[in-house]
């Protein structure tokens, strides 16, 4: 008897602790607000031409803040950039493949030290549901940090947070209603005193509410068309911001 009392003790103690985890609510991890770095090699030559290259300009008016769908103002976007943007003074630190935690380690580490533009332009998070699929509330937590980030480090300048551009060819696609969900929030980020926020996506959409392959080819990033009309969908709102006539 006391034998079976004993084996009884022993399982009631391995077994306790996973019921008590089973039942209390674990605070998840997000990636999205942990500053990190990436590996890769041209990633990390990028930053350092970045340096460089701020280091070099004079001033900074215009600044963007994005992934793979800003870093091709340099290539796609570049006709369209020149004629909008490049009296502006502008700085792009767009990285192909970057998510929200990537860039605030570079906002972090150099990549907008001693400047206060007049605007800054961003757009981040349809990595964060391309590679992980994270929930909208971590994608927009890591947003929030950004802007954070921002405030501190360049107190005097505006940003233009745009809605993560849609993806996904069809209207219900998963990763479309994921960007969605993202825009829903942060779009309550803005206090439209240093903070603006402006969704465009509908601009690239069909009537059907489909993502044409003549505008985004991959469902994701736009040709040179859609530079064109993601950059005169912002334009008065730049010009406003930046407190230019017109």
């Amino acid at each position: 008897m006391k034998y079976l009392l004993l084996i009884a003790m022993i399982l009631s103690i391995s077994v306790s602790p996973l019921t008590v985890q089973e039942k209390t609510a674990v605070k998840e991890e997000i990636k999205a607000t942990s500053p990190e770095p990436r590996q890769q090699k041209w990633w990390q030559n990028r930053h350092q031409a970045k340096l460089k290259e701020l280091k070099k300009l004079e001033e900074v008016q215009l600044l963007w803040i994005g992934d793979s769908i800003t870093h091709s103002w340099e290539n796609g976007g570049k006709k369209v950039f020149a004629k909008y943007y490049a009296k502006r003074k502008p700085f792009n630190i767009g990285y192909s493949g970057d998510r929200t935690e990537h860039v605030l380690w570079r906002l972090q580490n150099g990549e907008v030290k001693g400047i206060n533009p007049k605007l800054i332009v961003m757009m981040i998070g349809t990595n964060n549901t391309g590679h992980r699929k994270d929930k909208p509330e971590h994608t927009a937590a890591g947003i929030k940090a950004i802007l954070g980030e921002i405030s501190k480090r360049m107190p005097e300048s505006r940003v233009l947070l745009l809605g993560v551009f849609p993806r996904d060819r069809k209207a219900d696609g998963k990763m479309r209603q994921i960007n969605n969900g993202i825009n829903e929030i942060i779009k309550d980020f803005a206090d439209d005193k240093k903070v603006f926020f402006l969704d465009i996506g509908e601009k690239f959409l069909a009537e059907d509410g489909t993502l044409p392959k003549s505008i985004m080819p991959d469902a994701l990033h736009p040709n040179e068309k859609g530079y064109q009309i993601w950059a005169e969908a912002i334009e008065l709102h730049v010009a406003k911001l930046m407190g230019e006539k017109k």
